[in-house]
């Protein structure tokens, strides 16, 4: 395959355009535009798609080879399909059911029998669809069933309940792993995937031969989207099976939470002590206690300490400590600089304002290493159902991992900082074990005053904060105080038992606490929020499924230009890279540009003979910042002629603007 600069692409050396047009009405637009009656992928292009079947030598062989599978499964009321291909030689095989043709079924259990699977959402959907299968299920009982999980979110325990236990004996789902809760094809763009499409055909859908096909082409580009997410989490993958290794639980489809909770219950039963979830009651009260460390010198501050252990926390029906309204809005002063107070963790309320170090002072940002496990050691916190043993098994792990992280175990001392890490986010769930509201508020406060603690110890000794956030403050250290600044970190340090670590900044420039670009003075910079570039090739793949990309060559060009002073015109024009020129963006009901149907995560660069904007396939409301974007649904190999570099400029000069920096 292969893209021309339009964004088009051919085989066999004849183009041929992925979309049919469709005129729609703007006043009354069609609920989703692929049900309207002309709407119909060209057939062409998925009659010429080209892969690779495996034969029955070559399977056996992979089978020996331990070869990997990521699989899928479409699924309609006259037709079933689900395609399997090697992560190794990129060989596929599918199963197909249709009126005629039945479902191979011997083969199918034998390949998902022998095979490591790895599908995306595929706990909840394609295994107990997999199993119903390969027990003989009609087209239409599988639909049946199919709907049961989607529309009426039924488990797959209950869904598979009364059948044989799983056929394969190992598959990995990706989507806990990944980071958050998005769908396949919105990572597949926060990965800067060749293709972004959208099944074209409703589900309710009576398939033709043809769009059966067309079901086919689309579910490998699904496979393409699976494997190209896999391998984003890769690394996360093998520290999974290395703890796997280690412990002889199931981990490889666990969130980093869900495995701090099946480690540390494997911990506790090794010690006699059942695991076992509490109920908190709808409504009950708890008050913060602070800890002995937690002392201020200002009558303010200790007011502001008092104040906040006089709060009422009450829990919620979703197991979650309702933030007091007296807390919600507390605001604290200390010299120039509010600083927010909530149930989360503590920021300050900077706006458009940049700091350059000029020789008057220095710049230098502190962050507490491992803040909220530190916490719970350091001020002895455990869940009361689980008792002290929890602290036992849980310094155990943090030392484990420190001696592997001393010892350069980096595959060690990375799982386990998964356990160590991923054990405070079951704190706040009323369906974990670890549940236990009362202590992720300890320590989530703790944290906010022990940083404002060090903010007033600054303060006093004529050392101001101009940034503070969850686990770290930027100081602003006027020239001769530095040893003064170093001993009142330190004396917070012998205070509280944290550890900080430095960086030394020549220049922050900040819309607000949580967007800024800081230069740091050994070069490089620290990029945060609206300007975070996790697309740079510094950055490991599993950052980019955080956020959607938005224009980075944009914050490429004023990162240069507050570093070294390259002119914006000068980066912006000299990049040949389109990926980085696109914004990725997710449409609640599909996007439609020009009368093309684009999907539900769309992609598009900002060019001159775009004309128009895009709009919701299902009100036709305009979709926000999307006046002159051209959709890029397929990647090109080469730069669009058509680029709007004009734009992409101004969108720089609107970046610098918002650090309080007027280009005029």
């Amino acid at each position: 395959m292969r893209f021309d600069a339009q964004g088009l692409f051919w085989l066999d050396e004849e183009i041929v355009k992925p979309e049919r047009k469709v005129q729609v009405d703007k006043r009354q637009p069609p609920e989703r535009v692929w049900e309207h009656p002309d709407y119909l992928p060209d057939l062409e292009e998925a009659r010429k798609f080209d892969v690779v079947l495996f034969t029955d030598e070559e399977l056996l062989a992979a089978c020996m080879a331990k070869e990997r599978l990521v699989f899928d499964i479409e699924c309609y009321t006259n037709y079933f399909l689900i395609c399997l291909r090697s992560l190794s030689s990129h060989k596929l095989v599918y199963f197909e059911m249709y009126e005629g043709q039945p479902l191979h079924l011997s083969k199918l259990a034998w390949v998902v029998r022998n095979f490591l699977l790895i599908g995306f959402n595929s706990r909840a959907y394609d295994m107990p669809m997999l199993q119903w299968a390969l027990s003989g299920a009609s087209c239409q009982d599988l639909k049946s069933i199919s709907d049961r999980i989607i529309l009426e979110d039924v488990p797959a325990w209950e869904i598979t309940k009364g059948l044989e236990e799983a056929p394969c004996l190992k598959h990995i789902d990706l989507i806990e792993v990944a980071p958050l809760d998005c769908s396949l094809k919105l990572y597949g763009g926060r990965l800067h995937a060749p293709r972004m499409w959208d099944l074209p055909f409703p589900p309710q859908a009576l398939l033709s031969p043809e769009q059966m096909l067309i079901t086919r082409w689309y579910c490998v580009n699904d496979l393409d989207l699976t494997e190209i997410l896999y391998l984003a989490l890769k690394q996360q993958i093998e520290l999974r099976e290395k703890l796997e290794e280690e412990s002889g639980l199931e981990l490889c489809s666990l969130s980093d939470a869900q495995i701090a909770e099946s480690t540390i219950s494997q911990e506790l039963g090794k010690r006699g002590v059942k695991a076992r979830r509490v109920s908190v009651a709808v409504g009950q009260v708890f008050k913060y206690q602070a800890p002995a460390f937690l002392k201020f010198k200002t009558e303010y501050m200790q007011k502001v300490l008092l104040d906040v252990c006089d709060f009422d926390f009450v829990v919620e029906e979703d197991g979650y400590v309702r933030t007091p309204d007296g807390l919600s809005g507390l605001k604290v002063r200390i010299g120039d600089l509010d600083f927010q107070m909530g149930v989360g963790g503590l920021h300050s309320c900077e706006k458009s304002i940049a700091h350059i170090a000029d020789g008057t002072f220095t710049l230098i940002d502190r962050d507490v290493a491992s803040y909220y496990p530190q916490i719970i050691l350091n001020c002895r916190l455990f869940p009361e159902h689980l008792g002290e043993v929890f602290l036992d098994i849980y310094q155990t792990l943090v030392s484990r991992r420190l001696a592997a992280k001393r010892a350069k175990n980096r595959v060690a001392a990375d799982s386990l900082k998964i356990v160590v890490n991923g054990t405070f986010g079951k704190l706040g769930s009323k369906w974990s074990i670890l549940y236990s509201p009362a202590l992720m508020l300890q320590v989530t406060i703790t944290g906010q005053l022990s940083l404002l603690m060090l903010i007033e110890a600054l303060q006093q000794a004529e050392i101001g904060v101009v940034s503070a956030n969850t686990d770290g403050v930027v100081m602003k250290i006027p020239a001769g105080l530095e040893t003064r600044a170093n001993q009142v970190v330190n004396d917070w340090e012998a205070a509280t038992g944290f550890q900080t670590e430095g960086t030394e900044y020549s220049a922050l420039y900040s819309r607000d606490v949580n967007n800024y670009i800081a230069i740091k003075k050994e070069g490089g910079a620290k990029n945060k929020g609206a300007f975070g570039n996790p697309w740079a090739e510094k950055f490991p793949s599993i950052f980019r499924l955080h956020k959607n990309p938005s224009t980075t060559i944009c914050i490429e060009a004023v990162e240069q230009y507050l570093a070294k002073g390259t002119a914006l015109k000068e980066t912006i024009q000299k990049c040949t890279d389109i990926r980085k020129f696109t914004s990725i963006r997710t449409v609640r009901g599909g996007a439609v540009k020009s009368g093309v149907y684009l999907g539900k995560a769309i992609r598009w660069y900002y060019g001159t003979d775009a004309g128009g904007e895009i709009i919701y396939a299902s009100t036709g409301n305009k979709v926000a910042k999307s006046d002159g974007a051209s959709p890029l649904m397929a990647l090109p190999n080469n730069l669009p002629l058509d680029i709007d570099y004009q734009w992409y400029e101004e969108e720089c000069a609107g970046m610098l603007e918002s650090f309080g920096i007027n280009l005029i």
